[in-house]
């Protein structure tokens, strides 16, 4: 007997439907499970077997859980907006929006096929209207709480995808999307200020229940320091050169500074600089390398001193030499560091290849061969010979700094604030008036969604700016606030805006009145499982992580952390895909 499956799919799959035997019940009397997995990004292949690897353990659990008498959701949406939809529309001429219908068309249609238990009624799609306007509605809360700014600096830049990145999409040098190499560019770039929520992301890693490797991940990305900052006077100036420090205690080493190319002081006594033009020469080159090359820890140490200006010690007043090299950056830290050769690996390396003198200031080590990076008694370092512990010594000169006014203990973060704008055209709008008499003005509430014009021209410029920069009817605005003529912002939100909440929006999907009704959260969240792949503990988890924290804090959701337990299956199903094709796979 020959079975015709595709018709027996076909009826049953229909019998589901009807009865409705995969639809979430809200408030139900039942225990909820909530079950989530990382939403696809629809592309024109279709579904690929990383889609099926990724969605099967946790469509085995969610119906392991009806069987058991649970409230299921198990929800499924489109993160559609993004470069590879906007890539692919610049490419063959078809609007991004019929190329993101036709795509999220042929995946419902497969993953229905295939048979995953999903509530259908639920699917949400990024850039459908009625969801960015609520993506749209957090950044405006977030621009009212201070945690939207917008400043110039060196960006990482993808001169193939023509748009800026933040750090977390542009590890290892390269872009996240097309793999070329980054540049540095100076941009007017706007941020989200991530930072701010540091330490509320460390301490609520004690609340869930995610792997150790996932939260070491976490940890480290963040990366929390505790310290010093140490204020450095420009000799026959009244600039302070200041500079964060986790091992203050070997003050008394240091021999030299290094300030970024980059650094604003250079120009702002360029009248006193003795070698400008090999400094210019210098800082062209720098700006050539791309953060990645430049912060290597195996590369030949490169730089030049600056003559005409020195540092003055916060404690002994002996003139310290000042040089810049690649290796500093701007935007990490104060942009300037203090030099202990003795005690540093990068800083010895410095040391041996300028000639610059090595002070040992902790014993343990020949410091004549190389940096000693462990502990041991304090020596050449005044007040605090004689000390062994690492800490009291640390605690004894933050102590000094404080009471000759010239530094106090702080705390830095690896972490950067979020690089959030692209000038492209597939993502939500930043709505942000510019006026000349206002400054930057939210548009206001009532006015959301700010929808994203009808063009036929999708592609970016050539010098990085935003298409919509081009449309006049969208551009040209009067003020929200004072009635006067202005522009609109023309850059658009990264891909990572619409999923760092989605799922949120799958517990109340068609409401018009708010991002999800308050009640339905509480009895939803969190979600008690989330499986997604490895390749974003840093970016995603942290994103989303972050994202709700701030709603809660802001009252829009009744609990801390946004899922309770995170198990991952390693890569993601996108790039599992990317293995997978071109090879057999078997499980």
């Amino acid at each position: 007997m020959r079975y015709d499956f595709a018709a027996i799919e076909k009826k049953w799959q229909e019998k589901w439907d009807k009865a409705g035997v995969f639809h979430a019940k809200d408030h139900d009397t039942r225990k909820k499970f909530y079950g989530l997995v990382e939403f696809p990004y629809p592309s024109g292949a279709g579904m690929h077997v990383g889609h099926i690897k990724a969605y099967s353990g946790l469509e085995v659990v969610s119906r392991k859980r009806r069987m058991e008498g649970y409230n299921v959701l198990f929800p499924i949406g489109f993160d559609a907006y993004g470069l590879p939809t906007e890539n692919y529309a610049i490419k063959t001429g078809i609007h991004p929006r019929q190329v993101t219908d036709n795509n999220i068309a042929k995946f419902t249609q497969q993953l229905r096929r295939v048979g995953f238990s999903f509530d259908w009624e639920r699917v949400v799609d990024t850039t459908e209207e009625g969801y960015y306007r609520w993506t749209q509605w957090i950044f405006l809360k977030m621009f009212e709480n201070g945690l939207v700014f917008r400043d110039t600096a060196l960006v990482n830049y993808c001169p193939s995808c023509k748009v800026v990145l933040s750090n977390e999409d542009s590890q290892g040098g390269k872009c996240d999307i097309c793999h070329s190499d980054i540049v540095q560019k100076s941009k007017d770039v706007w941020y989200l200020r991530i930072t701010a929520y540091a330490d509320k992301l460390l301490q609520g890693l004690d609340e869930v229940d995610y792997l150790p490797n996932v939260k070491m991940q976490q940890v480290n990305w963040i990366g929390k320091s505790t310290g010093a900052f140490v204020n450095f006077s420009l000799s026959g100036t009244d600039e302070k050169l200041r500079i964060y420090t986790t091992r203050p205690d070997t003050l008394f080493g240091v021999t030299f500074m290094v300030m970024a190319p980059e650094h604003p002081v250079l120009d702002r006594y360029r009248d006193r600089i003795q070698n400008a033009a090999a400094l210019d020469a210098y800082r062209e080159a720098c700006a050539k390398k791309t953060e990645f090359e430049r912060t290597q820890m195996n590369k030949d140490k490169t730089g030049v001193k600056i003559e005409g200006l020195c540092a003055v010690h916060p404690i002994t007043g002996k003139e310290i030499p000042i040089y810049i090299s690649d290796y500093v950056m701007m935007g990490y830290g104060t942009g300037a560091i203090m030099a202990v050769p003795a005690h540093d690996d990068r800083d010895f390396a410095f040391a041996k290849k300028f000639g610059i003198d090595i002070v040992e200031v902790i014993k343990g080590g020949d410091v004549t061969n190389e940096a000693y990076t462990g502990d041991g008694e304090m020596v050449n370092s005044d007040f605090l010979n004689g000390l062994t512990d690492k800490k009291t010594s640390i605690a004894a000169m933050i102590k000094k700094l404080e009471e000759l006014d010239v530094g106090e203990a702080g705390v830095q973060y690896k972490m950067k604030d979020w690089a959030f704008n692209r000038q492209r055209y597939w993502g939500e709008p930043i709505p942000i008036v510019h006026c000349e008499k206002c400054g930057m003005v939210a548009v206001p509430y009532e006015e959301l969604p700010l929808r994203l014009p009808a063009v036929e021209n999708f592609a970016p410029g050539e010098g990085g700016e935003s298409p919509l920069a081009k449309i006049e009817s969208f551009v040209n605005c009067k003020c929200p606030k004072c009635g006067a003529d202005a522009k609109r912002e023309t850059d658009t939100m990264p891909q990572w805006a619409g999923s760092s909440w989605y799922f949120l929006r799958y517990i109340d999907p068609l409401n018009a009145d708010c991002l999800a009704d308050y009640d339905k959260l509480k009895y939803w969240l969190p979600v008690d499982w989330y499986n997604g792949g490895m390749e974003h503990v840093t970016r995603h988890l942290i994103y989303s992580r972050f994202w709700h924290k701030f709603l809660y804090d802001i009252g829009v959701y009744p609990r801390r952390s946004p899922t309770q337990s995170v198990r991952h299956r390693g890569l993601s199903s996108a790039l599992m895909g990317r293995r997978c094709r071109s090879r057999a796979v078997m499980w």
